[in-house]
This record gives structure tokens, C-alpha cells and sequence, in this order.
């Protein structure tokens, strides 16, 4: 048995998380994952939201639908995720009240004292459905890996500031885990990661979220120079390589200055523009993504997407500090 945030990933799981195409990103959870966040936040204060681009000393790039689908090993095609960040409670079924629907669909509800609004406390939710118990029913196993994923949404791709609550707007989706393999998890994550980084350019926002373990495995992918030391391994999904990596607990304040110094004196040969292309990580690739890199060569699926843009070289500085948590 692994472990996410605290809730085991029990193997009787596995096949509804293959039906809802997130067993890959559920498989990143083998081993524990660390934020650097004195480099996270050096590179998002290069973060301009007007282009949704990293304005860099030698141009401008960013992180596209190929990097998430293959770092986070999500869905590349599917229905676009709608309606469910700010109104969810709309579209549950026969407009029943969020709660009501809750305990329906996992079977419990949580006491006042652990509701804020539409999210739940973490720590409860976690010590609640942390364990599918022996000789479960099919009913009881389907309820704990709602919870699951709703738990992995929460918190690998989705998580918001607080840390310390899950959000429940997914109880449509979960509802009906015959149908979330149609949708595109990977639009969705880049969507709310672009959103995550546009907030923070803001200077009345100064904390980060999102899916920040794909910023730091697409920094490590594509800045070879600030990868760190003995992660040559890897496997599908690609962000898998850094598990277990370790940034140390120095202080934070000179290693953010130091990134902000390695940044400032990048050139374009420090990026790599095709990391996908070589063979070491095509024998890794997973199956359905072989048949998405033929369409890519073929210009049917991104077309020119693998090559990130390079624009016009920065001269203004306007970077603001960043604040991870």
C-alpha cells in the first residue's frame, strides 16, 4: 500500500482510478516529493501574466499541454472541465444541497466544526477514508476511492492556499466515475497552474498554489543546470524522477538570491527545447502517449507545441518576490 497526503492507495482502487485516467498521477505518490521553494519562487517571479509566459534573459517560455501530459502522465484529449470551480453546487444531480450529496456518495458527514462553507478539513477527511478497511463491500471500496480522488485533486493538482482543507466541488464528477476518463485533466491543470502564477503576479497576493510539483519537474526538464545531482533514472510519468529529492532545509532568503542570480545569467543554450525527443525517454513513454507523439510529428495533435516559444530578449526587470505555501 502507498500513501497520499495521508490516505492510503489501496489496490482496489486502481481500477477505478484507470477508469477515471489518473492512475498515473495517483502512481507519483510511490515516494515522498519536496518543493524547492526558494527556486520555484525565483522563477515565478518571472511569471508575466500578460503572456502567460517566464520572461527569461534570452527570451520567453513557458510550460505547454505536452509537458503536462507527459510529466503528470493526465489525459490528452477529453471533454473540458466547466461549472464546478465557483457554482458547483449547480450541476449536482436533481439540486440537491452539496452536503446531502456528499454523505450520499461517501456515506458520512462531516460534523459543523469540520466545514468551511464547501470545503472540508483535511485532517478529518485524511483520518476518515485514510484506510479502505479488509473485506470492504464493492459499495464501501467505491465510496473510499471517491474520497481518494477527490483527495488527489485537492491536493496534487488543484490545492489551493489554505493546505488545510478539501474543497468538495468534484462530487459531480466523482458521481459518475464511468464518465471523468472523458474529460482532459491535463487542459484543466495547466489552466489552474497558468491561474495559480497570474494571482500571485498580483502584489496584494503573495502565496502560491496549484500543481507546483509539475513547475518544479518541467524547471528541472528543462533547465538541465538546475537539476539536482544522482536523478538519471526515471520513469512514466516523467515528473516520477525527482521523487525522493531532497532540497534541504537551509536558509531560504540567500538561496532565493542565488537562483535570481543563475536566472539572470541564463542563455538560450541552457534550455532544452525537445527534452521529449530523446531515446532514453521514449522507451519510457507510456503506450497511449507513442500514438499522441506520431500525431504530434504528423502536426495533428500540437502541432509546433513541443518547441516553446522564444520571443523578443527581456531588457525591463519588473519581478516581484514570491511566497510559497
Amino acid at each position: 500500500m502507498r500513501w497520499q497526503q495521508g490516505m492510503c492507495l489501496d489496490e482496489r482502487y486502481v481500477p477505478y482510478l484507470q477508469m477515471a485516467r489518473l492512475y498515473h498521477l495517483a502512481r507519483l505518490n510511490n515516494r515522498c516529493f519536496r518543493l524547492d521553494e526558494p527556486l520555484v519562487s525565483a522563477f515565478v517571479e518571472r511569471w508575466r501574466p500578460e503572456t502567460h509566459t517566464f520572461h527569461m534573459p534570452f527570451g520567453e517560455c513557458t510550460i505547454t499541454l505536452q509537458d503536462v501530459a507527459y510529466q503528470l502522465g493526465l489525459p490528452v484529449d477529453g471533454h473540458y472541465v466547466s461549472g464546478c470551480l465557483t457554482d458547483f453546487h449547480v450541476y449536482i444531480e436533481g439540486g440537491r444541497p452539496a452536503w446531502q450529496r456528499f454523505q450520499e456518495l461517501l456515506g458520512v458527514l462531516p460534523p459543523a466544526d469540520q466545514i468551511q462553507k464547501f470545503a472540508v478539513n483535511c485532517t478529518w477527511f485524511q483520518e476518515t477514508f485514510g484506510e479502505c478497511p479488509d473485506g470492504a463491500d464493492e459499495e464501501t471500496v467505491r465510496r473510499f476511492a471517491r474520497a481518494y480522488i477527490i483527495m488527489l485533486l485537492g491536493t496534487q493538482l488543484f490545492a489551493d492556499k489554505s493546505s488545510n482543507r478539501i474543497h468538495i466541488r468534484w462530487l459531480p464528477f466523482v458521481a459518475r466515475l464511468e464518465e471523468m476518463g472523458g474529460y482532459s485533466w491535463r487542459s484543466v491543470a495547466l489552466a489552474w497552474l497558468y491561474r495559480c502564477m497570474c494571482q500571485v503576479a498580483n502584489r496584494h497576493v503573495v502565496k502560491l498554489a496549484g500543481p507546483l510539483q509539475l513547475l518544479q519537474s518541467w524547471i528541472f526538464w528543462r533547465f538541465p543546470g538546475f537539476r539536482p545531482v544522482g536523478y538519471d533514472a526515471f520513469s512514466w510519468p516523467l515528473a516520477s524522477r525527482w521523487s525522493g529529492y531532497n532540497p534541504g532545509v537551509s536558509e531560504k532568503g540567500p538561496r532565493v538570491q542565488m537562483a535570481r542570480l543563475r536566472i539572470d545569467m541564463l542563455q538560450a543554450r541552457d534550455f532544452i527545447w525537445m527534452p521529449y525527443s530523446t531515446p532514453d525517454v521514449l522507451q519510457v513513454v507510456h503506450p497511449v502517449w507513442e500514438i499522441h507523439r506520431a500525431m504530434l510529428t504528423m502536426g495533428l495533435e500540437w502541432g509546433r507545441s513541443e518547441i516553446t516559444s522564444l520571443a523578443c530578449p527581456v531588457t525591463t526587470r519588473h519581478f516581484r518576490r514570491v511566497r510559497i505555501g
